[in-house]
């Protein structure tokens, strides 16, 4: 009985060979993500032990980086702490932001609804859109902020508001927020016209007296998925903030006032060739991103519970 089984069973290769033909259309998928992700992310790893200067063979060096990194390095505790106040203010109000325009889009028409969601998700298309907030907020007479505010007796004078370390943060901060409406929001709006309306119908048999009550036991629930995608993708964006700082701010920003992690990795990376440190800066990123995802995805397993 033993040796049937055994001959009833098929080895891996048996497996693959068998499945072939569903192999063959993943390849292309898994060749990209091999070359491009995951080879990356393993050379990461590596080099964060490694003093490389992207001349000489990297060295081996151990954990001193990360000791470096840690307890060393006095800025990079800066631009953590911007890093953390832009995931955590603008992931999440731009999320909300993106849920609630989306959820009163999807009562509109099919032309108005497309226009509006044209109108919020254009941002997003138009590359260095962003360069019009370095003229609102530009640090002279002829800023746009400046004029309004000294316009209304509130100002005696231009203020300076990017190249000041008091207010730099908060202006990049209001950009991304313009720039939050994203895949997450395209999501949400093919989420609510995926719902099935007859749970709504069910749901006023059932009790529901209101949009608040209907919004909280039928429409997140049943939007789970898109939840979940535009809750990483907010959080990833939020967490990855580069180029917005870049074109606003300048780099690296006066006293990395305005600075994010994201910045600081292209400064060792890029400007002073010290990847190995860059590596381990993007190493720490990474897993803040992983420990942060893991917990987005409990809490909306739990309201999708709910």
């Amino acid at each position: 009985m033993n040796n049937l089984q055994y001959a009833g069973r098929k080895t891996l290769a048996q497996k693959i060979w068998a499945a072939r033909e569903s192999y063959a259309l993943m390849a292309p998928f898994f060749i990209l993500f091999t070359i491009f992700t995951l080879i990356p992310i393993i050379s990461s790893i590596y080099l964060s032990f490694t003093n490389f200067n992207m001349l000489e063979t990297p060295r081996w060096i151990g954990l001193s980086n990360y000791v470096r990194l840690l307890l060393d390095d006095q800025v990079f505790l800066t631009v953590l702490k911007n890093t953390l106040i832009f995931a955590f203010i603008t992931g999440p109000i731009g999320y909300v932001l993106s849920f609630m325009l989306a959820w009163l889009i999807n009562d509109y028409r099919p032309g108005p609804r497309s226009v509006w969601t044209l109108i919020f998700y254009a941002p997003t298309l138009a590359g260095n859109v962003f360069y019009i907030w370095t003229i609102i907020f530009s640090g002279d007479y002829y800023g746009l902020m400046n004029g309004w505010l000294m316009s209304l007796g509130i100002l005696q004078e231009p203020r300076d508001w990017i190249g000041d370390t008091k207010y730099v943060l908060n202006v990049v901060l209001v950009v991304q927020l313009w720039l939050s409406f994203g895949a997450g929001f395209l999501a949400f709006i093919a989420g609510f016209q995926s719902i099935d309306k007859s749970l709504y119908e069910a749901g006023v048999i059932d009790g529901i007296k209101n949009r608040w009550q209907e919004l909280w036991y039928i429409t997140l629930p049943s939007m789970a998925p898109q939840l979940l995608f535009g809750a990483v993708m907010q959080i990833s964006a939020s967490f990855g903030v580069t180029e917005v700082v870049k074109s606003v701010a300048g780099f690296p920003t006066r006293g990395y006032a305005a600075d994010t992690i994201g910045t600081y990795i292209n400064d060792f990376g890029i400007v002073r060739f010290e990847m190995g440190y860059a590596c381990t800066i993007s190493v720490f990123l990474f897993v803040i991103m992983v420990v942060t995802n893991q917990i987005i995805l409990k809490v909306i397993k739990r309201v999708s519970n709910d």
